[in-house]
Order: structure tokens, then sequence, then C-alpha cells
């Protein structure tokens, strides 16, 4: 069974934000210029200081993996659009720093764009949002969720295994479904 290289880095990811909180480092550490911030955002979100070290060693695994800029506590710009991590207590991925989650409602997908969401029930609630047309590894999806292609008329979105062969295509926008996540590894929105 093919396992994502995302594992490894997460658990070396969560090691060392456990270390950090609990101040096992030695002379190298986080730069809490930039970390201080995306803490703050997840205390105000109700999140544990546990539970904000682990979601921040999520997104720094995922910034190592896939390239980007964390821009709040759970989201991430990544070439060709963002990705967004579920945080404790989330139903459906949302950006923290946008304020809290009205329920457990699915944030929109805008025009333009290609989005997708894992449930946060038996899967890891991440979600992508694609805007530029491209060839993109997609965030560690994991489990069912569900996908819109809100993208200008007719235009397809692909998904593709991890040989790159195309696994399945939204049809012309606009569309939407569901999606088993857990094999697709790349998108492309247009």
């Amino acid at each position: 069974m093919a396992v994502r290289r995302m594992s490894a880095m997460l658990l070396a990811a969560g090691t060392f934000a456990a270390a950090s909180v609990f101040g096992l480092t030695g002379a190298a550490s986080a730069d809490t210029s930039t970390v201080a911030p995306f803490a703050a955002q997840a205390r105000q979100a109700g999140l544990t200081g546990t539970q904000s070290a682990q979601l921040q060693a999520q997104v720094d695994g995922y910034v190592a993996d896939l390239g980007g800029k964390q821009v709040s506590a759970n989201k991430i710009l990544v070439p060709g659009g963002s990705m967004v991590v579920r945080a404790p207590g989330q139903k459906y991925a949302h950006d923290l720093a946008a304020g809290p989650a009205k329920g457990d409602i699915k944030p929109a997908c805008s025009y333009g764009h290609l989005c997708g969401w894992a449930n946060g029930a038996g899967g890891n609630g991440n979600s992508f949002d694609y805007y530029r047309c491209g060839y993109y590894q997609l965030p560690n999806l994991v489990g069912d969720g569900t996908w819109v292609n809100n993208q200008t008329p007719g235009t397809v979105g692909r998904f593709y295994n991890r040989d790159g062969s195309e696994r399945w295509n939204t049809g012309g926008a606009y569309s939407s479904g569901t999606a088993g996540w857990t094999p697709v590894w790349y998108a492309r929105p247009c």
C-alpha cells in the first residue's frame, strides 16, 4: 500500500512541535516572530496549547511538502491556490483568521475556483481551493468528501492517481459531487 511521504513529515514536525512546547529544544528553536500571531489566532478559536502545537506541526509539514507560505493559524498559500487544515473541533476546515465558523457549514467555493473538502468524520477534514491553471500536488486529503467546480462555464477539473494517470474529472463547470480523496494525489483545475 502506498504511504504518502507526508505521514513521516507530520510525525517529525509533531515531535518538533511537542519538543518546542515543552522547552526540550536546544539552541535551535522555532521563529516565534511568525508563529506567535498564529498561536494567538488558535487561542482565540478556543484551541488548547497542545491542540495549537499539533495544528502548527501539521501546517509546518504541509508547507515543507507542498511549498507555499503560512498566512494564518491553519491556512497556507500553495502554488495555484490555498489549503486549509481542519482545526480540532471543526467539521469542515475554516480559516481561523476569518473568525469563528458559522456552525458546520462548508465554506463557499468562489467563482473561478476548483475546491474540495475531506469530511471531518472518518477523514482529516482538510480542504483545497485552486484558482490558477496548472498541475498541482494535492494536500494529503484522507477519506471521503466533496468537491465544487465553480470555474468558468464548461471548464473541467481533473484529478489524478499517484502515477499521474487521470482518476476522474468533474465534467464542465458548474458542477459538484462527492469523492474518495485518499487515492487522489494531483489536481488540474483547468
